[in-house]
């Protein structure tokens, strides 16, 4: 078995005496890059080219085993042209990560397999040591954004606290946040192929609490705040990221256009316009605004991003008014084949509702009227959303504090509503006896439980690799 994925020996399909065709040079000269004197082939007795195909055709979770069998098989598994084969065969496969807190306020990563129901824990993201005097400053910064955004937020031992997530190109970042009591500029990347964090080009403004999206597999980073002589101020500027080139684009500012809308000056200055959410629909970003002064908010629409004009305008005012909301500061949303989805939290949690955007009536429908959520009021993040596997997934914990994966196939809820809707329609003039109330079918199934002690969720993204 620890010789099975050998680099494969130069001597299949040539002699000294035969020309060697020019493609098949190029492939050589591309496998050479994982040859180990100690073991020439990838599987005994098969070419690279054969050998490096069947590899790319595992399901990935046997990766991380593989590269300790040998140098051969490291070098194989840890290269780029292993990957664009997955592409090629359509061997890609769909992992969620998803980010904890733990004890000390220290972030953790997990992945999770749907395919093998298996967990793997990411490397940690890099520390950062703080002397006594950062303590003592963050300590007065901590207090002064729980008054801001009236949450906790341990600043002083928490070095990511307020940190955005985004996923582009087949890895993970980790954007700014707050740091030695500024908002920092600084941004990590997660390589899964290495399986290793490294630091990439800064921002060029340091910013927490930002939000990102992905565009035309590009990362925007619009709004957060930041900190100046006068506390914590909102951004409005954006910028973009190319995971290709590694350099960020400045991307022209939000106009916060209802924000000018105010009546007085006062006004103006107690409610600060910050971005609460964003998304990718339609081929455009949108980012719900809110005007935010600790504990009021109030929604006041958006703008969206149109790439092809590099320009933003208005949100359609039902979209922005209408944009579920579990607390302020926070619109939670995900996009499953095309089709924009929010979770309505309503009064409390445990009666939570998800929504669907209807861009032609620019209406928010209930689309699933349950959503079994249990009401952790001590929780910032009590739920989470993703869209992977062509369905809709709820994050959250169960009434034993475990986290679990429940997930909905929001289509076929679809479908079924339609049908319900035409049935009571053709039968309606029909004599009928008077219904209790409607019970809506359980379109929620738990495809996985896991127990993390006291972890608390933060974010998770997807990743197709």
């Amino acid at each position: 078995m620890g010789q099975f994925f050998s680099i494969a020996s130069t001597k299949v399909g040539s002699t000294e005496g035969n020309e060697v065709p020019g493609c098949e040079m190029c492939k050589r000269q591309r496998m050479s890059s994982f040859t180990d004197g100690e073991n020439p082939r990838l599987i005994p007795t098969l070419p690279d080219e054969i050998s490096i195909q069947i590899l790319a055709r595992l399901p990935r979770i046997y990766y991380l085993k593989g590269k300790a069998v040998s140098r051969s098989w490291r070098s194989a598994i840890m290269s780029s042209e292993l990957y664009d084969l997955r592409k090629e065969f359509g061997k890609t496969e769909e992992w969620l990560y998803i980010l904890t807190k733990v004890e000390d306020d220290k972030l953790s990563w997990h992945a999770f397999d749907p395919w093998s129901q298996a967990w793997q824990r990411l490397p940690p993201m890099p520390d950062i040591a703080y002397g006594e005097e950062d303590k003592r400053v963050f300590s007065g910064l901590a207090d002064v954004l729980r008054s801001w955004l009236g949450r906790r937020c341990p600043l002083d031992r928490l070095p990511f606290c307020g940190c955005a997530i985004g996923a582009v190109d087949g890895c993970l970042y980790v954007l700014g946040g707050f740091s030695k009591a500024s908002a920092v500029k600084c941004v990590w990347r997660f390589d899964p192929i290495l399986n290793s964090w490294s630091e990439v080009e800064s921002m060029s403004v340091g910013r927490a609490y930002c939000k990102t999206g992905i565009l035309n597999n590009k990362l925007f980073v619009v709004g957060g705040v930041s900190r100046g002589r006068g506390g914590l101020t909102p951004l409005q500027s954006a910028e973009v990221l190319d995971p290709c080139t590694g350099i960020w684009s400045e991307v022209p500012s939000m106009p916060f256009s209802r924000a000018q809308m105010l009546p007085t000056a006062f006004l103006a200055d107690m409610l600060k316009p910050i971005a609460t959410g964003m998304t990718s629909y339609r081929g455009k970003l949108c980012v719900p605004q809110s005007l935010y002064s600790w504990p009021f908010f109030v929604d006041v629409g958006g703008e969206v991003y149109d790439p092809s004009t590099n320009s933003w305008s208005e949100m359609p005012s039902g979209m922005g008014e209408g944009w579920p909301a579990r607390q302020a500061g926070t619109k939670l949303s995900v996009v499953v084949d095309g089709e924009l989805y929010a979770l309505d939290p309503s009064t409390s949690l445990d009666s939570g509702k998800i929504k669907i955007y209807d861009h032609q009536e620019d209406v928010w429908k209930v689309v699933i009227g349950k959503v079994p959520i249990q009401d952790f009021t001590d929780s910032e993040s009590p739920y989470l959303l993703a869209g992977f596997l062509g369905k809709l997934h709820v994050i959250t914990k169960d009434a034993s504090h475990d986290i679990v994966i429940m997930q909905a196939d929001p289509n076929h809820q679809l479908d079924s509503v339609s049908s319900q809707s035409s049935t009571s329609s053709s039968s309606s003039s029909q004599d009928q006896p008077e219904s209790s109330e409607e019970v809506e079918p359980d379109v929620w199934r738990i495809i996985c439980s896991r127990n993390f002690g006291s972890a608390e969720l933060v974010s998770c993204q997807v990743l197709d690799i």
